[in-house]
């Protein structure tokens, strides 16, 4: 390892200062933040909200966050049912990974595989009449865990338009993005 005396040690990139805001409020120029710093402060944020929501899930319905994210987006799809690979595109998951992760939701009878009529070889994953009713229940969770999260004494409406919006340029919602279905 190397020290920061060290001459041989790569440069630290210097950072070039922005417009913005003084710690004292006055107008001027601040340090840009490190964008490796900022990347891992949102991973820590994220790991921290999906176990809120994991602990909310879980206690009450047996269901992970991730599950809950896959059970969505067969909500939000026409018909309920997705293709496998589809579903996978649209999770970010590879098709083994979709078919790990409906096993256990298939088992409880919230999914179901379903064969397309003209091809055997496609397979749809399609939720059951009692995964849709278990998804709202799941829905109402959700919404509590993340309006306690975001309660308005911690977060402004203000505060959290803008972090939807920078969220949403790092790519945090699909093209198509459908609403999220009401319990």
């Amino acid at each position: 390892m190397t020290s920061p005396t060290d001459p041989t040690a790569a440069p630290t990139p210097a950072t070039p200062p922005v417009p913005g805001t003084a710690p004292d409020g006055s107008p001027g120029t601040v340090a840009r933040p490190d964008p490796l710093d900022t990347a891992l402060r949102l991973v820590r944020a994220q790991t921290a909200l999906v176990k809120r929501f994991d602990a909310g899930l879980s206690g009450l319905h047996g269901v992970s966050l991730s599950d809950f994210t896959l059970l969505l987006h067969l909500a939000q799809a026409p018909g309920g049912r997705m293709r496998r690979v589809d579903l996978a595109e649209a999770l970010g998951l590879t098709a083994s990974g979709v078919t790990r992760g409906l096993a256990p939701l298939e088992r409880i009878g919230l999914v179901t595989r379903e064969a397309a009529a003209r091809d055997a070889r496609v397979a749809y994953a399609a939720l059951t009449p009692t995964g849709r009713e278990r998804l709202g229940e799941m829905l109402h969770t959700a919404r509590q865990v993340a309006a306690d999260h975001f309660a308005p004494d911690r977060w402004a409406g203000e505060d959290l338009t803008q972090l939807t919006t920078l969220l949403t340029r790092l790519g945090g919602t699909a093209p198509d993005h459908r609403p999220i279905p009401s319990p």
